[in-house]
């Protein structure tokens, strides 16, 4: 049922309901915690169902062939890492394709050993339920506040954003052209477009749009994508231009990590750590709890 037909539906409900009644129903709608509840699973669904369009038409670590410098770079790691997008593949799919042989947690130290080593799991997307736990229990209410989400890439944070907060503007920048027209046949499917933008933009030559985001999120952003010298450059454009007070900023891993895989230091005057009820959502997989763990929330000071 698309949504015409439902607000058909509907005038038809209210049309049958007795005339004293339908106060109350409207009331029951707008306020009753059951309807809230199917309106959060409901979120979710719209998120699993762009995961699912998503991974019928990309590979299981998202990647794009015009990603030349990252692809090289996760080559260089194979042995102990390999990139699965968490958006795509979440914990209980991945168990189901480990279980079917389509998939391994670990690899051989020696052809043809018993001996065994995890592989390490690498993501540059949130899975859902990471999007559930940044919008609804790390970040505040940000009506009327714009969120940058910087290097997008299949735009998980921007559609997360616009099913689980009321951010009245959410903008990705994404250098790569391919992931810009991804997001943006997925923006417009989903009628995402009255608050989701997607900017083919370097980020360093967004200066006014970083000096007036109200929250910036950085996953993972520039490690596996940027030559060092490029790294370092766009670090130092971050910490010169997002500087208005209280603006919050969202780091994974954490900024500590962040700064010392470039080897610069961390202004002390930039920002302060605020801190994030990780137990609240905490689960019985120890992998997702990871995850959520690696989730920081910085304030500008």
């Amino acid at each position: 049922m698309d949504f015409a037909e439902a607000k058909r539906e509907l005038k038809k409900l209210l049309k049958l309901t007795r005339p004293e009644h339908v106060g109350r129903l409207l009331q029951w709608v707008t306020s009753s915690d059951q309807v809230q509840s199917l309106l959060t699973e409901n979120r979710g669904v719209i998120l699993e169902n762009i995961s699912e369009e998503l991974r019928s038409i990309l590979p299981p670590d998202a990647m794009m062939p015009s990603e030349s410098f990252t692809c090289s770079k996760m080559e260089a790691c194979a042995r102990r890492a390999v990139h699965v997008d968490g958006f795509l593949f979440d914990e209980n799919l991945l168990d189901s394709m480990c279980e079917k042989g389509k998939f391994s947690r670990t690899f051989c130290l020696q052809c043809g050993s018993t001996q065994t080593q995890d592989l390490d799991f690498l993501s540059h997307s949130f899975s859902v339920p990471e999007l559930r736990f940044l919008f609804l229990n790390v970040l505040p209410d940000l009506s009327g506040r714009v969120l940058v989400d910087v290097g997008s890439r299949l735009g998980a944070v921007l559609y997360g954003g616009h099913v689980f907060s009321s951010a009245s503007r959410l903008v990705g920048v994404e250098i790569n052209q391919d992931f810009v027209k991804l997001q943006n046949q997925v923006i417009h499917k989903y009628g995402f477009d009255d608050r989701v933008q997607v900017l083919h933009s370097d980020i360093c030559s967004q200066e006014v749009l970083v000096q007036n985001a109200d929250v910036l999120v950085l996953n993972n952003v520039f490690e596996f994508f940027l030559e060092l010298q490029e790294q370092i450059r766009c670090w130092r454009f971050l910490v010169q231009n997002f500087r208005r007070k209280g603006s919050l900023l969202v780091s994974v891993p954490g900024l500590e990590t962040s700064f010392s895989h470039v080897q610069e230091k961390l202004p002390s005057d930039w920002l302060e750590e605020l801190p994030v009820n990780y137990e609240l959502f905490l689960t019985s997989d120890a992998e997702q709890n990871q995850a959520f763990r690696q989730i920081h929330l910085y304030r500008v000071m």
